[in-house]
């Protein structure tokens, strides 16, 4: 056992889902609108987009259902374990919260590039 700041590190996972859930959001909304691309006159180039865009959206947003959901039972975990062992958090749940950041860091970078891909998509696109 460990002693650490658990409720920092139980900021630190909200955070995390909290921008997730913005993500969420965003590219919930970016569907809406590639549907309305779709519904224009098309090239083949840009109806590859289209297809490449919503297979996309549709593959990060359950990524980032799962990564939250995966938060979610490390951050109830490690609280259980601060009740359980007055405030000591085990070293396994210490690398899992690394593990997390990691993966949030990746993901994040994923769906900025997703992000930055789409606009430039919808500025080539009438």
């Amino acid at each position: 056992m460990v002693q650490v700041d658990i409720s920092q590190l139980s900021t630190e996972s909200n955070n995390w889902r909290e921008l997730l859930r913005q993500f969420r959001d965003e590219f919930t909304k970016n569907e809406t609108q590639l549907t309305k691309v779709a519904s224009q006159s098309l090239s083949k180039e840009q109806l590859r987009d289209v297809e490449h865009f919503h297979n996309q959206f549709h593959i990060q947003l359950i990524n980032i259902h799962d990564l939250k959901q995966a938060i979610k039972v490390h951050d109830r975990k490690m609280n259980f374990e601060r009740t359980a062992f007055n405030g000591l958090v085990n070293e396994d749940s210490l690398a899992r919260h690394e593990s997390l950041l990691q993966e949030y860091r990746s993901l994040e970078q994923t769906l900025q590039d997703l992000r930055n891909e789409f606009n430039e998509f919808l500025e080539r696109t009438p």
